[in-house]
Parts: structure tokens; sequence; C-alpha cells
């Protein structure tokens, strides 16, 4: 094979191997609280190390919230650097949730800053915005097909605002969303076992059948754990495609920190419930 592994073979293997499980590090100043920490740069590089040793080992994916670490300006980003570096080492894949989207060259930094494999930052995927259209993430298509990395691009979002704009129809009868989920299938035509281009499909959203999920490509789910959402409900939401979900699970696990072995535990029991319920398909 020429060139790097693509992103959609690595995950594929890592779901197969380790569990379909997404770990979201997101060091906002109440978890942090929670976890007896202050809200600096310590109490930042505590917490991320902490949840690195802890799961990266054996989770197939994490997925780093960018903004919680920017808000500390570069000492910030240092360690997200250094978190980033230690969770691939120790085999897990690491989605940066950084969700960019501009247009032409400024699109093309951001994806240097996450997806080229001389970034300082460079992570296995990186979620992105189309809603400045979906050819404006041209530049990081490209990236990301030259350097095995994938995108997971917002489509059908959890947050209830969404739907204000991915539901909206066109004058061609499709949603937004749908249109979203079109471009994405054809990103991914052909590509085995899985293609490298995701959506963003929220696991709180129910009965999602009117939607082809079947898009070649891997669907990151938010919504399990604190938001509502339960293992059990993901092959009523996803349908044929649940083999393909990447279920996001970030307080549910991290609640249970500062201490390793409870958050060991966490993921296990989060990765268990996930297996079982997709292999009930």
């Amino acid at each position: 094979m020429n060139g790097p592994e693509p992103f959609g073979a690595r995950l594929r293997r890592a779901m197969d191997t380790r569990g379909p499980l997404c770990i979201g590090i997101d060091p906002h100043a109440a978890l942090l609280a929670e976890w007896g920490l202050n809200d600096d740069v310590a109490g930042l590089e505590r917490f991320s190390r902490t949840v690195v040793e802890a799961v990266a080992d054996r989770v197939a994916v994490l997925k780093p919230q960018s903004a919680f670490f920017e808000r500390f300006g570069s000492r910030g980003v240092a360690v997200l650097e250094a978190s980033v570096a230690e969770a691939r080492a120790a085999g897990a894949l690491v989605v940066m949730d950084a969700k960019r989207g501009d247009i032409g060259s400024t699109m093309a930094a951001y994806a240097e800053s996450f997806l080229h494999p001389d970034s300082p930052l460079f992570s296995d995927a990186l979620t992105v915005s189309p809603y400045l259209g979906y050819g404006s993430l041209s530049p990081a298509v490209a990236l990301a097909r030259e350097s095995g990395t994938g995108l997971f691009v917002l489509a059908l979002t959890s947050n209830p605002e969404g739907g204000e704009v991915q539901h909206a129809v066109r004058a061609d009868g499709r949603s937004v969303g749908a249109t979203m989920l079109g471009h994405l299938a054809a990103e991914n035509a052909g590509q085995m076992p899985l293609g490298s281009f995701g959506a963003v499909v929220g696991a709180t959203l129910g009965d999602l059948s009117s939607y082809d999920l079947d898009i070649n490509g891997p669907l990151l789910a938010p919504g399990i754990g604190a938001q509502g959402a339960t293992a059990a409900d993901l092959p009523a939401v996803f349908g044929p495609a649940v083999r393909n979900v990447v279920p996001n699970v970030s307080r549910g696990v991290l609640r249970h920190g500062a201490d390793v072995v409870a958050l060991r535990d966490a993921a296990e029991r989060f990765a268990e419930e996930i297996r079982t319920a997709v292999a009930a398909v």
C-alpha cells in the first residue's frame, strides 16, 4: 500500500479490537473543581495526564476538546500537544474536537494545524464545520487523504439549535443535514473496510430512519451518558449503520476521576454496554 494507512482502516481495527468507544477529554472549570483541581494550567495538566494514563491504552478513541486547553493560552496548548502525543503513543486514536471551518488558505492552515504529520498537534482526525458550504472543506479533505487522517463533519448535531440549519430544506427538497451525509458518502465510495470521512450525528436525536446514515464512514455520536442517551438506544437511532457508530462519552466517565482505577472501570462498563448493544443488531 502506498502512503500512510487511512484513518478509516485504523479506526475499524481499533473499534474491533478495543471496542467502539470514544472518551472526551473536556477539562472545563466545573469538572476540574469536581476533581479537586484548580482551574489553572497545573490543574489542566493533571486532569489530562490522568485521563490519558487511565484509558489511552484500552479505548479506541480519545477526543480532546481544544477550547478547554486554548483558554489557557500557549501553556494550555502545550498541555494539549503533550496529551495528544501521549495518547497516540499508548495506542489510542485521537480525534481533535476543534470544529474548524473557514475558506481557502485559512481552512488549509487549520487543516495543517491538526492533520499535518509535522504539526505538534498532529491528530488522527479533526472535527470540522461545513456551514460555509461543503466545498469549503476541500483543503482539509485533500490533506486528510494525503496524511492518512480523517474528518468528522457536523451533520446532525445533538444541540437543539442545530436543527434550524441542519433540518432546513434546500430547493432540491433535501435537508442540509442529508446533503452533508451525501457528500460524505461520495468521499468514502469504494473505501474498505471503512472510509475516513465521518459525520457527527447525535445519539439523542431519536428515530433517524428518514436519513441515509450508510455513508461507508464512521458516525461520531455524542450524547451517551450525561446527555441522556444510553448504549441500548443506539440500534434504534442508527439502524443498520450502528456498526460504524463511535459513541462519545465524556462526563459519564470523567465524573469518576481523579481515581485512575475508577476511570478505567467506568470506561470498560460503557465499552461493554456499547459492544453488547451493537452485537445484538
